[in-house]
This record gives C-alpha cells, sequence and structure tokens, in this order.
C-alpha cells in the first residue's frame, strides 16, 4: 500500500501551538541572551576607564566604573552581611560607611570577606577599618548584592548582622545622605579581610541553551506531526 500523508485538524492546531510556544520563547531567551551580551560589553568599557575621584550624579551609569576617593570611615557604621560564603567557608561581607572629602554624601564600603565563629554565631569579625584620612579604590555596584531573605529584615543600626542591605533603611536610621551605590573594595588595605569579588554572573550561555531547547521543541512538534501523519495514512485505504 502506498504511504500518503493524512491531514488531521486537531493535531495541526496543537502542533501550531507548541511550535509557536517553542519559537517565541526561543527567541525571548535569546533576545536575553543578546542584552547580557551587551551589559558585558558595557561591564567590560567601564572597567577599562579611568577611576573616578568623586562620587557620580548619575549614579545608572556609574556601576562598574573604578573610583578612587580620599576620605574618612565612619567606623560606627559597620555592618555584616551574613550568608556570603567564600570557597565553601561560611562568612560575612563587612561593609562600612564612608564620609568622602568634601562630599555631602557618604557612601558604602563593602571592604571585604570574613569568616565567621563557628562557636558563637553572633560575633561579628573585629577587623576595623582606618582611622583619619583614607584613600578607599575599588568598583562601583549598585547595591551589595542580595541573597534569599528570611522572615522581616532588620533595621540597620552599627554592627549589626544583616541579610541584605536596603541603602535607603540605612539613610534613615544614620540620619546620613547616602549615594545609591556600592564599592567594593580592591587592592591592599593592610587587613585580614578577602577581596575577592565574585564576578556578576550573566547567564549569556544559559540564556543561549534555552533557546535552543525550545527552539528544539518547536521543530519535534513539527516534525512529529508529519511522521505520524504519514504512518497513519498507511493503514487508510485509497
Amino acid at each position: 500500500m502506498p504511504t500518503r500523508f493524512v491531514f488531521r485538524f486537531i493535531p495541526f492546531c496543537a502542533t501550531l501551538v507548541v511550535a509557536a510556544a517553542g519559537i517565541a520563547l526561543g527567541q525571548w531567551q535569546t533576545h536575553r541572551a543578546e542584552e547580557k551580551l551587551a551589559l558585558q560589553q558595557r561591564m567590560q568599557a567601564r572597567g577599562s576607564a579611568a577611576p573616578l575621584n568623586g562620587l557620580p550624579l548619575d549614579a545608572s551609569d556609574a556601576e562598574f566604573r573604578p573610583i578612587r576617593l580620599r576620605g574618612h570611615y565612619l567606623a560606627q557604621w559597620t555592618l555584616y552581611l551574613e550568608n556570603r560564603p567564600y570557597n565553601g567557608a561560611v562568612g560575612f561581607h563587612v561593609l562600612t560607611l564612608f564620609q568622602p572629602e568634601g562630599s555631602a554624601q557618604a557612601v558604602v564600603v563593602a571592604r571585604g570577606w570574613a569568616p565567621r565563629d563557628a562557636a558563637d554565631r553572633t560575633r561579628v569579625p573585629q577587623v576595623p577599618p582606618p582611622s583619619g584620612m583614607t584613600e578607599v579604590e575599588g568598583i562601583l555596584r549598585k547595591d551589595a548584592g542580595h541573597v534569599m531573605q528570611l522572615g522581616t529584615a532588620d533595621a540597620p543600626r552599627p554592627q549589626a548582622i544583616l541579610q541584605n542591605l536596603d541603602l535607603s533603611a540605612l539613610a534613615a536610621a544614620s540620619g546620613l545622605s547616602i549615594a545609591p551605590l556600592v564599592i567594593e573594595q580592591s587592592g591592599a588595605a593592610g587587613d585580614t579581610l578577602v577581596r575577592d569579588w565574585p564576578a556578576p554572573s550573566l547567564g549569556i550561555d544559559r540564556h543561549r541553551g534555552y533557546a535552543v531547547q525550545w527552539y528544539a521543541l518547536a521543530a519535534m512538534a513539527l516534525l512529529f506531526f508529519i511522521v505520524t501523519g504519514f504512518k497513519r495514512g498507511r493503514h487508510d485505504k485509497a
């Protein structure tokens, strides 16, 4: 019996829905990969620029720019972000407010990572910042990073252990005007803090991989409809 294709309306409609969904989702993932690639290129361009010598007026265009400031630390406003592991060890990111010379705004400096005391989880690392006029250099970031928040966030207070940093809440608690940016400190500072900051995870390859999977789903739906249509045709009488 000759093989022929039998068109079936309902399977055809289902195939169109699956194929359209696969193509749409594949295009969305491709678009996300292109956005992340453009962000990566901006990061590289900004990272290679000359360091800023003052807090930027436009925070939206300043992330990933290097910066170098003179000023003094407000040591009482040191905070500890918990659940920040490093090389498998549990620890904190140590943050301290910094008042740049000649600026009306303070800025949070992420000074580095320190291990947590396994015997006493309420004990914080005693790594005081330099006193007096000093210089800070690092990379500007829009925030200090986020982890899953368990329960209600505590209000910032001197020497507090927090899960995440809310800059507006810190400004309200300290009574200071605080820049909407964080400096990830780089270089040696004569202390024991680790300044090996994790690179931003853009996930470009992940988005591309998801796009391939969605396009493959669309192609498989079309192929399945065609193949099953021919198989059905073998059993139909001419």
